[in-house]
Formats: structure tokens, C-alpha cells, sequence
């Protein structure tokens, strides 16, 4: 087994680099890492898998010691996460889908560290374009995003079973929208903010005469 500086070494060996933070072992081409092989890190982090022309480049397993126990599972290019891939972290997240550079970018599914989940589209590590989320609380939304934000169309189902659908902005009610309230009210109009403005029309039912500037926060 190879315990040299490789040079233009081919078959398996090992190497520790003059940094002795990196140590390889596993396939070599010609002096490159090329093919299986194990990057190991002072730190107890690691990678496992596909080496081509001496980077990280294909299928692989990456571990992180120093940031609680992250782990991802997945593809790679030029050493960063990219591709589909799955990855784990201490705190109970997970994400499984689309990677690009490091960052979660296309679509995905979410579950983050409370439990509540994700599915959608995703654009630098943040929830961009369409998706769903279930809250614990037993909210569910279904519509648009901005940058983390709920913005454009979408329909939110209260834990209560109250209903909006409409505009969104900032991940409040925005521009056009429709409130069901549970105990029966339905408010439709303009809303600014999370609150309804101007003329809008209220239906009531029969056990309601009378209801003014119902409003429904939203978190």
C-alpha cells in the first residue's frame, strides 16, 4: 500500500497530506484520487466515495463532526453538494431533494426541527416558487413563495377549520382574498397586511347579525 506522496501513482493507496489535517485512501490515477476512495478529516469529518481526476465528483457519503452530527447522502461536483441528494442534521432536520453548490435549490421536501413539513420548490436554501406545509399546529398551506415568505396565491386550512384563499404578501393576507371563518362567517374583499380594507362583502349566517373587521393573524 501506497504511504507516499503519490505522484503519478495508479491502483489503491493511502496518503496523508503535509497538513496531516487530510488523509485519502482508496484509488488512484497517475497521481490523481480517481475512482473509490475515503477523505479523512482531523476533525472526525469524513467523505466517502466517487473521486474523478482528483476531486469529489459523483455519488458519495459526506459527515460533518464539528457542526452536531450533519450528514448528507447524495451526489456531488467539484467537492459540493449538487444534485439529489438527502441530508441529515442533529437537530431532527431533513431534507431530501435537488442540491445546487451547497445549497438546496430546486425541488424538495423539508421536515424541519419542530416536526412541520415542506414540499415544493426552493431557491438558495430558502422555500421559493410553489409548495405545501403543514404546521404543528395543524395549519396547511398550499400556494406561493418568496425567499421563505408566502407571497402570490394561496390557500391556508386553519387548525380550526377556518379557510382563507387569495393574495398573499410577507406571509400575510395581501390583495384579494376570501376568509370561512369556522363559526360560520365568510368575509370576502380587499385585505392590507392581514386586515380587511375598503368595500368588502360580508355573509352571515343565521346566528350572526351583525360583524365588523373580523381578522385573522397569520404567523
Amino acid at each position: 500500500m501506497l504511504n507516499v506522496a503519490p505522484r503519478r501513482y495508479t491502483g489503491f493507496g493511502r496518503y496523508v497530506y503535509a497538513n496531516s489535517f487530510f488523509r485519502y485512501e482508496g484509488e488512484w490515477n497517475k497521481g490523481r484520487k480517481h475512482g473509490q476512495g475515503k477523505l479523512f478529516m482531523r476533525d472526525g469529518s469524513y467523505y466517502e466515495g466517487e473521486f474523478r481526476h482528483g476531486e469529489i465528483e459523483g455519488n458519495g457519503y459526506r459527515y460533518w463532526a464539528t457542526t452536531g452530527e450533519t450528514s448528507y447522502s447524495g451526489q456531488f461536483s467539484e467537492g459540493e453538494l449538487h444534485g439529489f441528494g438527502v441530508m441529515h442534521k442533529a437537530s431532527g432536520e431533513r431534507y431530501e431533494g435537488q442540491f445546487s453548490y451547497g445549497q438546496r435549490d430546486g425541488h424538495g421536501s423539508l421536515v424541519d426541527k419542530d416536526g412541520q413539513t415542506y414540499e415544493g420548490s426552493f431557491y438558495q436554501n430558502k422555500r421559493h416558487g410553489e409548495g405545501q406545509m403543514q404546521y404543528r399546529n395543524g395549519d396547511h398551506y398550499e400556494g406561493g413563495w418568496l425567499l421563505d415568505q408566502k407571497q402570490g396565491h394561496g390557500v391556508m386550512h386553519f387548525g380550526d377549520g377556518s379557510l382563507y384563499e387569495g393574495q398573499w404578501r410577507n406571509s400575510l393576507f395581501n390583495g384579494q382574498g376570501m376568509m370561512i371563518h369556522a363559526s360560520g362567517i365568510i368575509y370576502e374583499g380587499l385585505w392590507m397586511n392581514g386586515r380587511p380594507q375598503g368595500d368588502s362583502i360580508l355573509f352571515m349566517t343565521h346566528q350572526y347579525y351583525y360583524y365588523k373587521y373580523y381578522c385573522y393573524s397569520v404567523v
